[in-house]
């Protein structure tokens, strides 16, 4: 089966190794445009690397996109994290057409940031979805789901990398082998039973030492790594990252002990430990070492 990549960053690059390591015909690999001043996508360097044809067109919606697609010849095309706009026409240019990856289960959570928003949510599962797309946003048909469990600790890098990404990788290959089975599932979302949202940015992860804990705590897991949750210290920006709860009671946002571990800050309900941060200008840090070069102590208070 003739085979197009389309896709880019460590997903689109792990999907093109493990098609390569299984054997598969993979005429063409498609990826965005390299930025001036940036490396190499890692998907175009391993095609690249291995001699695979690579384009990367800096849109799709032009007539010689249309042709390229149609000079590949292909049976399928697989989406590997894909940002920029297909049209139907390109999409249904190979045999089979295309599917994608999509990291929730959709319809829930469409959109771009769709594995932070269920942990923000407190959700305890998600998981992911390869789709026929179609010009909707994360919508079109699904092949196959595949779900996995959010532990009360793990964040947005856990999930992922952990869990999503590889489980991703092999729902890909098993799509594939069902296509190349002859086994074409298309069932259609209910989107009126699902949910879009829009990217979480800094601005939703801004912790509110008054609010219920969990909620708070929730936040800085859906933030780590990217975008970072945050508070502040005498009006300067600290983005928070490896945390975990902790039991007491006292006033929101004082600082209720220092020590190796990290910095504990009251909440509403309960407290959060700090363990790893970054201070407007600096790099991330153990909290413990960033206290220290502060100055910070006990009794001080963050959200001000």
């Amino acid at each position: 089966m003739r085979i197009v990549v389309h896709g880019q960053q460590a997903f689109g690059k792990a999907v093109l190794e493990k098609l390569l390591e299984r054997g598969e015909n993979v005429v063409a690999v498609c990826t965005a445009p390299t930025k001036e001043g940036k490396p190499e996508d890692p998907l175009a360097e391993l095609a690249r690397e291995r001699g695979i044809d690579l384009h990367q067109p800096a849109s799709w919606k032009t007539p010689e996109a249309l042709e390229l697609m149609k000079s590949f010849d292909a049976d399928i095309c697989m989406m590997a994290y894909v940002l920029l706009f297909v049209p139907e026409e390109v999409r249904n240019a190979p045999k089979y057409g295309t599917f994608q990856y999509h990291p929730s289960l959709c319809p829930l959570h469409r959109g771009p940031s769709s594995i932070n928003w269920p942990i923000a949510m407190g959700k305890t599962r998600t998981g992911l979805t390869i789709f026929w797309p179609d010009d909707g946003l994360d919508e079109g048909p699904i092949l196959l789901q595949k779900t996995c469990e959010i532990g009360p600790d793990e964040t947005l890098g856990d999930v992922y990398f952990k869990k999503l990404f590889p489980m991703g990788v092999d729902a890909m290959m098993e799509s594939l082998d069902l296509v190349k089975a002859g086994v074409i599932i298309r069932h259609d979302q209910r989107l009126d039973e699902g949910s879009y949202e829009s990217w979480f940015r800094k601005a939703d992860a801004v912790v509110d030492w008054s609010a219920p804990i969990a909620g708070e705590y929730n936040k800085i897991r859906a933030a780590n790594p990217a975008p970072g949750a945050s508070t502040t210290y005498k009006g300067e920006t600290v983005q928070l990252y490896d945390s975990a709860r902790a039991d007491g009671d006292g006033t929101p946002g004082e600082i209720v002990a220092i020590d190796d571990g990290g910095v504990t800050v009251q909440g509403n309900g309960g407290r959060i430990v700090l363990k790893r941060v970054r201070p407007a200008g600096g790099d991330k840090q153990p909290a413990a070492d960033w206290a220290a070069a502060t100055g910070l102590a006990v009794g001080d208070k963050l959200g001000q």
